[in-house]
C-alpha cells in the first residue's frame, strides 16, 4: 500500500470516507478493480516516486494524479512490508484469479473426482492469497504452510464428499429442493475450509501477537488481542466474500436450466452461462463484501492489551487508538 512509502507528511487514508461503509465500498471497487492489473512494474515505480514526494513535501496537496499513484500502490504493494504482491494474488486480480476454480466448483453434476480436484484447487489458490497478503509480523515457515494446507483440503473434500453423499439421501425433501442443495454444497465447502484455512495459516499470528501502530505509523509493539481481531474479521470476511459469489449464481443456473433459455442447450453453453453469472456476481458483490471490515483496523487501547492503556505520544498526549493491518 502507498502508506509503506517513507516521509513525514501524513498521506490521506482514501479519497473516500473510510469511517462508513459506503466511503469503503467505493474504495474496495478503486482496489479491486481489474484493471490496475495492466499497471507494469514501471508503472508502480513512478507512482512510488510520486507518493514519496507527497510524504516529502515535494508536493504540496494531493490531486488527481497522486490520487491515481496511491491507487495503483494501495492495489499492488504489501501493506506491511511495501513489497509488490505477485499479480495472480493482489486484491486487483481477485475476480480473474478466483473465477476459474469457482466456476470448476460451481460445475453440476461433478462426481467424486471432479469435486476433490476443484476443492484442492480453491485451497491451494486461498493459501497462496494468504500467504501473500497476510500480516507479516510472524510468517510461517514452509512445513508450517504444507501442514496447514493439508488440514485445509482435508476440511474442504470431506465437507465437500460428505455432503454430496448425504443430499441424494434426504428423501423426505422434494427433488427441486434437493436438486437446490446440491448445488449449494460447494459454498458449505467453501465457507468451512475457508475459516479453517484462515486460522490455521495465520496461527503464529494468534501465538505471537501483531504489530500495532499509532496515528503516524509508528510501530509501538504487538498484541494477540489485535491478531484475534483481525484473524477473526478475516475468517467472516470470507464467509461473507463466499456468499453471494457461491450462491447466487447456482440458483439462477437451476432456474435457467429450468426454462426455454437453458433447457436442452449443450454443456457448452451451460458452462459459458456459468462462467457469466460468476463474473458478473463477482465484479458486483466483491466491494460489498471487502468493505465490511477496514482493511486498516483501529482499536481503542482499552480493548487491547494493559501495557498499551498508558501509552503517550510524541507531545506527551495520551495515546486512545492504534492502528494494524487486518490482512485479507
Amino acid at each position: 500500500m502507498a502508506s509503506t512509502i517513507t516521509g513525514p507528511v501524513s498521506l490521506p487514508g482514501s479519497r473516500h470516507d473510510l469511517s462508513t461503509y459506503w466511503g469503503r465500498v467505493k474504495h474496495c471497487a478503486e482496489i479491486s478493480d481489474p484493471t490496475m492489473l495492466l499497471n507494469s512494474t514501471k508503472d508502480i515505480e513512478a507512482a512510488k516516486r510520486k507518493i514519496w514526494d507527497y510524504k516529502n513535501g515535494v508536493v504540496g496537496s494531493m490531486n488527481a494524479d497522486l490520487w491515481r499513484a496511491k491507487r495503483t500502490l494501495d492495489s499492488a504493494l504489501h501493506p506491511d512490508t511495501g513489497e509488490t504482491v505477485f499479480l495472480p494474488f493482489r486484491m486487483s486480480s481477485c475476480v480473474l484469479s478466483n473465477l476459474v476454480v469457482t466456476a470448476g466448483m460451481l460445475t453440476p453434476n461433478l462426481g467424486t473426482v471432479g469435486t476433490l480436484f476443484w476443492q484442492i484447487a480453491n485451497q491451494s489458490l486461498n493459501v497462496a492469497i494468504n500467504t501473500a497478503n497476510a500480516n507479516k509480523s510472524h510468517p510461517l515457515t514452509t512445513k508450517q504452510i504444507a501442514v496447514n494446507y493439508s488440514m485445509a483440503v482435508t476440511a474442504s473434500c470431506t465437507v465437500a464428499l460428505g455432503l454430496n453423499a448425504i443430499v441424494p439421501r434426504l428423501k423426505s425433501l422434494k427433488p427441486s429442493t434437493r436438486l437446490i442443495l446440491g448445488r449449494l454444497v460447494p459454498f458449505a465447502a467453501v465457507v468451512s475450509a475457508g475459516v479453517v484455512n484462515v486460522f490455521l495459516m495465520r496461527s503464529e499470528e494468534i501465538r505471537k501477537g501483531i504489530t500495532v501502530f499509532d496515528k503516524n505509523g509508528s510501530e509501538v509493539g504487538t498484541s494477540k488481542t489485535a491478531a484475534l481481531y483481525a484473524v477473526g474479521e478475516t475468517a467472516a470476511s470470507r464467509v461473507i466474500n463466499a456468499t453471494p459469489i457461491m450462491v447466487i449464481p447456482p440458483l439462477i443456473l437451476v432456474r435457467l436450466q429450468a426454462s426455454r433459455l437453458l433447457r436442452g442447450r449443450s454443456k457448452g453453453v451451460e458452462t459459458l452461462v456459468n462462467i457469466g453469472l460468476i463474473f458478473a456476481t463477482s465484479l458486483v458483490a466483491l466491494p460489498f463484501a471487502l468493505a465490511v471490515f477496514p482493511q486498516r483496523r483501529e482499536l481503542p487501547v482499552r480493548k487491547l492489551e494493559e501495557k498499551f492503556h498508558n501509552l503517550t505520544d510524541s507531545k506527551g498526549l495520551p495515546i486512545e487508538t492504534l492502528e494494524f493491518n487486518r490482512g485479507i
